[in-house]
This record gives C-alpha cells, structure tokens and sequence, in this order.
C-alpha cells in the first residue's frame, strides 16, 4: 500500500472534511452488536473517533505512523501501525469493519481476504468516501479545471476508484443498498486551500516542480470569493455497504 498522506498529517488531520451525522445513525442502525469495530485506514481517526460514542472498542489501523501520532484519541481506541492485507487481530472480532476515504490504496483482494478472517458471522462492511467537492457553478469551473488539466497527470492511478464512486472496486459481499448522503461544511478560502494541500496529486506537483499550483489556484478564486467569507462546500459521499461472508 501507498503511503501518501505520512508528510503534513497534521494539516490532513486538521482540513479534512468530517462524515455527517445521518451517515453514522444510518450505519449504527445496521450493526446489531457494537463490541469492536475495526476502522482500516483510520488516516486521523475521525471515523474512530465517532464510532467509539456508540461501540464498546474500536481497533484503528493505519501503515503511516505520522497519520496515527495525530489521531483523535479516546480512552476506547486503540491504534496501531498495520498493513490494511495482513494485521494482528483475531479470527472472528469484528462486528463492523469500516474504510474510509482509502480503499482505493489497498490490495482489493488480499485486503478482503482479511476481512473475511477478522468479521464475526454476519458483520457489516462499509466502505465510505467523498468525491469532487461542490461549491458554485463558478468556483467549481475553476476547481475541476485545476483538479483535471494542473495536477490531472500527478493522480495515481488509484484515484479512478474515485472518480468512478467506488462503483468499479470489487465487492465480493452481500450488498445492501444504501441512501444517498451529502457532507455539508461552512468553509473560508483559506480552509479550501488548506483541504486541496491534502490532495496527494498536490504534494506530488510540489515535488517534481519545487512550486505549490494552490498559490495560483488561490488568486483565481479570489476573484470569486473574499478571504474571509464563508461559503457552503458539499462533499457527495461515496458508499458501498454489504454483509462479510466468512471463512470460519
């Protein structure tokens, strides 16, 4: 797996959208039992974060130990470095196993082969993210152009998963449809800047080029938005929800 997001995880722990509250009374609805959770790919814990008001235990994962040192902490968490294809946990523990925002890095089938280890009899999997984010006709424009044609070549190629809405990831789970969500923040400029500094395409422009294409990006929203100003930002959430056919 990729690790990406290791440099300025403070920042990623700090301009990273959260998940809406409806998204996570939908999920908790869904698991019957609430024992442990596992959260892979935890990245800043924020998932981990909240499931741990609702489950007795939470197991956060991640291969990047700068990621986890900048985690949200609870008293119910724990966290570890570990691979997301091959960890530690015990056969049959998890009543939920969840990804956010990450499933695209993993290897799809050695990853699923340890779910299918880790899940107790008919636990539920989620894999949740968010795709391009929405603000005006005019920002987004701009948005889309920097995000295809500036940084468009510097994307691994894992973030078709994205672009495609996890649709194509294989999914070898009993499916369960889901509702449509939408992740809704109050955002300045600089928050939005902030955010697309997180962007892996970003920061591997910022490497080839010794120049950081946000500086300019900034100005021309500028003309769309003043610094201080707080405009609507929506993030469609990507979701794809089924039962974990075991190997026990």
């Amino acid at each position: 797996m990729k690790d990406n997001f290791s440099s300025q995880s403070d920042k990623y722990a700090k301009f990273r959208p959260k998940y809406p509250s409806a998204f996570f009374d939908y999920l908790n609805s869904l698991v019957s039992s609430k024992l442990y959770a596992w959260d892979c790919g935890t990245g800043n814990g924020q998932i981990a974060k909240e499931l741990s008001k609702t489950f007795t235990h939470i197991f956060a994962t991640d291969i990047s130990r700068s990621q986890i040192e900048n985690a949200e902490r609870s008293n119910n968490i724990t966290y570890s470095v570990q691979p997301a294809e091959k960890t530690n946990f015990q056969n049959q523990q998890f009543d939920l196993i969840i990804v956010a925002q990450a499933i695209h890095w993993f290897n799809f089938n050695e990853f699923y082969k340890e779910t299918s280890r880790t899940a107790k009899v008919d636990s539920i999997i989620c894999i949740v993210g968010y795709s391009l984010i929405k603000i005006s006709q005019q920002i987004d424009k701009i948005i889309s152009s920097f995000y295809t044609d500036t940084i468009g070549e510097y994307w691994d190629k894992e973030r078709k998963y994205i672009d495609e809405e996890y649709k194509t990831i294989p999914f070898p789970f009993d499916e369960i449809k889901a509702p449509k969500f939408e992740n809704t923040h109050q955002w300045n400029l600089d928050h939005l800047i902030g955010y697309l500094n997180t962007w892996s395409a970003v920061k591997h422009y910022v490497k080839k080029n010794k120049n950081n294409p946000t500086q300019q990006l900034k100005m021309e929203l500028q003309k769309h938005w003043d610094n201080n100003e707080l405009k609507e930002v929506k993030f469609p959430i990507l979701l794809r929800i089924g039962k974990i056919k075991t190997s026990q």
